[in-house]
């Protein structure tokens, strides 16, 4: 089975990306980090996120947002944003999905949600409120994506 992908665009918060790493981990899910980021993967970074899964999670690096979109562009994409239509429990994801998350002061660039617009899917909240945590979101959307492929190989 292809493993999920969970994609973070330019994460800026290194708790964050930590407790998606550890969400990985536990799913078996790759991640792709895609520079710049707003921290440095050191031993420091890694320590202060409290995760001690990054060896357990496949890491792939991206070098910017454009490269990533390109090597991509064919793949099964689900990006996350606030402004699409469509609800992220409203699509079928597939086996090896990329579910793709933007930065946390400001989300995916306009560039790319209208790329991408069919790809593009939200989580419900309250008009009032301008996000979920980041690591919330993935949550949510990694476990709807495993919930659609039967948890495989998850026990």
């Amino acid at each position: 089975m292809e493993p999920l992908n969970i994609v973070l665009v330019e994460p800026e918060i290194p708790q964050n990306t930590g407790n998606i790493a550890r969400t990985c981990a536990c799913l078996g899910a790759r991640l792709h980090l895609v520079e710049p980021m707003g921290f440095r993967l050191t031993d420091r970074n890694i320590k202060r996120a409290g995760c001690d899964y990054w060896d357990k999670v496949e890491i792939i690096r991206w070098p910017c947002a454009e490269a990533f979109f390109e090597a991509h562009a064919q793949d099964e994409l689900h990006l996350f944003t606030g402004s699409a239509e469509r609800l992220y429990s409203d699509v079928s994801y597939g086996e090896g999905s990329y579910l793709v998350f933007g930065r946390e002061s400001r989300g995916l660039d306009r560039e790319y949600l209208e790329r991408f617009q069919d790809s593009c899917v939200r989580i419900p909240m309250r008009r009032d409120l301008r996000s979920l945590n980041v690591s919330n979101a993935v949550a949510i959307g990694a476990y709807e994506a495993m919930r659609q492929t039967s948890f495989q190989g998850l026990t």
